[in-house]
C-alpha cells in the first residue's frame, strides 16, 4: 500500500515527487511510501528548449531535464520509488483507496496524482468522467483537462500540470506539481499548512 502514487515523469510529476521526497524526513511523514511511474516518451519536454525559465541556462533542453530530473530525485530522495518502463492503463477507486493498473503490474495507493500530458490521446480508463475541453488552450489544438477544484478531482485524486487546466509553460507545470505536493504534505500534517524549504 502506497501513500501517494504519482503518474507521469514530466515537469509536474517530477516536481511533485521532489517536493514530496524532501518532506519525507518530517516527523509527520515518517513511514510514508511514495512512488512515481515515470513514463516520459510522450512528454512535450522531449522536444523543448528553454530560454525563458528562471534558473535554467538558456538553451537547456527538455530532454536533459527529464534525464537529470530522474537522477536528482534518485540522488536526493531515494526513498521515492521510481517505476520505469510501465504505462498506466486504468485508475479505479475501491473504498478509500485507488488501484492503478499498468501494462505490467498493479499498485494500490491512498492518494494518486495524475500528471500526464493534456492531449486527447489519454488512454487511462477510469478518468473519462472528468475529461473536459481544456479552458486555456486553442480549440483547434483539441486539448483536454481533468475537471478539478484547486488540483483536487475528488478525495485522494489529484491532477497536476497542463492536465489540471494550466497553460503549457514549463514553469507553470512545475509549479503546479509542487503545489499538489504541498497540499499532500499539508494533509499528512493534519491540515497545518506545510511547505519544505532548503536553506544555506
Amino acid at each position: 500500500m502506497l501513500d501517494t502514487l504519482i503518474i507521469g515523469g514530466g515537469a509536474a510529476g517530477l516536481s511533485c515527487a521532489l517536493v514530496l521526497g524532501s518532506g519525507l524526513k518530517k516527523p509527520f511523514a515518517e513511514g510514508k511510501q511514495v512512488a512515481i511511474i515515470i513514463h516520459q516518451k510522450a512528454s512535450h519536454l522531449q522536444t523543448a528548449k528553454f530560454n525563458n525559465v528562471l534558473g535554467l541556462k538558456p538553451g537547456t533542453t527538455g530532454a536533459s531535464i527529464l534525464s537529470e530530473g530522474k537522477k536528482q530525485l534518485a540522488d536526493l530522495y531515494p526513498e521515492v520509488q521510481q517505476i520505469e518502463n510501465e504505462k498506466v492503463t486504468a485508475v479505479t477507486k475501491t473504498g478509500e483507496t485507488y488501484t492503478v493498473t499498468t501494462n505490467k503490474s498493479t499498485y494500490t495507493s491512498k492518494i494518486v496524482v495524475i500528471a500526464v500530458g493534456y492531449t486527447n490521446l489519454i488512454t487511462i480508463k477510469g478518468l473519462e468522467p472528468y475529461i473536459k475541453s481544456h479552458p486555456r488552450a486553442a480549440i483547434s489544438k483539441d486539448r483536454i483537462w481533468l475537471e478539478n477544484t484547486d488540483h483536487l478531482i475528488e478525495n485522494g485524486l489529484y491532477v497536476a500540470g497542463t492536465l489540471a487546466g494550466w497553460r503549457s509553460q514549463f514553469s507553470i507545470a512545475a509549479g503546479s506539481g509542487a503545489h499538489v505536493a504541498t497540499d499532500i504534505l499539508t494533509l499528512w500534517n493534519n491540515g497545518r499548512h506545510t511547505k519544505v524549504h532548503d536553506k544555506i
